[in-house]
């Protein structure tokens, strides 16, 4: 989408606030009533009432409660211990290269990371991964969730028992038009056509989520018994307690994160994992690059830092780790563990996911 890919070049530069951002669910009805053919209108078609449900970014009830804390999957999704103690957060960083100068950045580079200080931190853990698409599919189909909107328009929410009864003339027409099938549908049977978008959806299942907004990755992790990590866990697990530059060290090496130059990635995003020498030292993977990641913080400035800007305040949200699809903004400075950036809570983005923490 051009308004994503304009608002992942504006980031780069820290000018988020003036940024064009993906149309949220209500922003994009007008685009999905035009859409006849799309999975979503024929899912709305097969369910009646869908209106009534809840949105991903609703509360949870107690029954929805116990519903994510019992599943399996839940039980199953890897996670890392961060042993309680010192760290040393943030940076002292100066662009003494001219940086800001020579790619026409607004703002200054690194000075929202001042002063370099340590902090303390009791034991937590932390999802060895970004979050899947699989994981938070389940959330949506386990408590009858309204889809997410783009969900409706390329082929994932789409289930194998609604394409099991749906009529085959416009099952045929979403093959082509969302899942994008490279094979001619207009002559395919339901079973064929049933177990060609079922591979696309298991590929599509490996992909962290994206274009979710902060309280819908808040509501999520609530689901799973967790939590949004906050801003000084998620740089504590991703540098390690000796302040390291990247999760893996101190020299950038752009082979071993998806900074989104890689064209074997459609959209520029990975699976999960794909990045085995990603990895931070306790053990969390794709802390850097692949796409950035939600945390529970306000963009504040540090204890003792002497830089002022106007979007300090609760008004954004922090995002870390630097994502793919950036061209030639994906300069290694965004993919640091001290960098911080910066979005409003309601901006959806092809780029920006989350993982989940929680308390020992």
């Amino acid at each position: 989408m051009n308004s994503t890919k304009g608002w992942l070049l504006i980031l780069a530069s820290s000018v988020l606030l003036a940024c064009d951002k993906n149309p949220g669910l209500d922003s994009a009805a007008a685009v999905a009533s035009n859409k006849s053919t799309s999975a979503v209108s024929a899912i709305a078609a097969i369910s009646p009432g869908r209106s009534a449900k809840k949105a991903p970014q609703d509360m949870l009830s107690e029954e929805e409660l116990q519903l994510g804390k019992t599943s399996p999957t839940t039980a199953a999704i890897s996670m890392v211990t961060v042993p309680a103690g010192e760290f040393i957060m943030g940076s002292n960083k100066v662009d003494d290269e001219g940086l800001q100068e020579r790619y026409g950045f607004s703002t200054p580079l690194f000075v929202n990371e001042h002063p370099e200080h340590t902090r303390e931190l009791g034991a937590f853990m932390i999802d060895t991964y970004e979050t899947s698409n699989a994981e938070y599919k389940e959330f949506i189909l386990s408590t009858d969730r309204l889809l997410p909107f783009l969900w409706g328009h390329n082929g994932y929410g789409l289930t194998m028992e609604e394409a099991g009864r749906m009529d085959l003339t416009r099952l045929r027409e979403i093959a082509a038009n969302d899942f994008k099938l490279d094979m001619d549908t207009r002559v395919m049977e339901r079973e064929a056509l049933m177990a060609a978008m079922a591979e696309v959806q298991k590929k599509m299942d490996l992909l962290p989520l994206t274009n979710v907004i902060w309280q819908e990755a808040v509501v999520y992790c609530q689901w799973r018994g967790k939590r949004l990590p906050r801003e000084a866990e998620w740089e504590r697990a991703a540098r390690g307690t000796d302040g390291r530059e990247y999760p893996w060290g101190n020299q950038w090496d752009v082979t071993i994160t998806n900074t989104g130059d890689d064209s074997d990635w459609e959209e520029g995003i990975a699976p999960i994992g794909s990045y085995p020498g990603n990895k931070a030292p306790d053990g969390a993977f794709d802390m850097a690059g692949n796409v950035w990641e939600w945390v529970a913080d306000w963009y504040q400035p540090y204890q003792g830092s002497d830089y002022q800007s106007d979007l300090f305040g609760e008004k954004n949200k922090v995002i870390r780790g630097g994502g793919g699809g950036v061209g030639h903004y994906a300069l290694s400075m965004f993919f640091r563990g001290a960098a911080r950036q910066f979005a409003e809570a309601e901006l959806r983005s092809e780029d920006v996911g989350f993982r989940c923490a929680r308390d020992i």
